[in-house]
């Protein structure tokens, strides 16, 4: 017989991946040989574009945040979280550069081997697909009445 809760407890929640991590480990001997080294972290990605000088006038003061990619980098891939282009720079290649940047430092300054994005249909996966993301998968209703798909980027 079990007793079974449903409750938030970090204490256990602890337990619980320390025990899962100790199972992975030893069905694993690749995540074994990443524990506890430097990949395992998660560690902030982050670029930003601002508008230049000669831009200040139409779109709202030099500085001014055109648009920004948030990730993070762990287990050698990027994971793009969050990428976002004003409507005044829409259409200028920005969001192309933007995660062009994101992946060359991804490459260069932590080793990764590929990148992936979680986006919704009324978002971006064209986008993703025309910089060379593939559709991995698709889930219908996540959120209801919406579609999320995963693409990913070989490096």
């Amino acid at each position: 017989m079990f007793s079974i809760e449903a409750v938030n407890d970090p204490e256990r929640r602890d337990v619980v991946l320390a025990r899962l991590q100790t199972v992975n480990d030893e069905r694993s001997p690749a995540l074994r040989a990443l524990r506890h080294t430097p990949v395992m972290e998660a560690r902030p990605l982050e670029v930003y574009a601002t508008y230049a000088a000669d831009a200040a006038d139409a779109c709202g003061g030099r500085g001014e945040l055109a648009g920004g990619l948030v990730g993070h980098v762990q287990w050698q891939w990027l994971h793009v979280d969050l990428l976002w282009v004003d409507a005044g720079a829409r259409g200028a290649g920005l969001g192309s550069q933007l995660i062009t940047r994101a992946e060359a430092r991804a490459r260069e300054e932590f080793g990764c081997i590929g990148s992936q994005v979680e986006t919704w249909d009324f978002q971006a996966p064209g986008f993703y697909q025309r910089v060379g993301y593939r559709l991995a998968a698709s889930i219908a209703d996540y959120p209801p009445g919406i579609t999320n798909h995963l693409l990913v980027k070989r490096f």
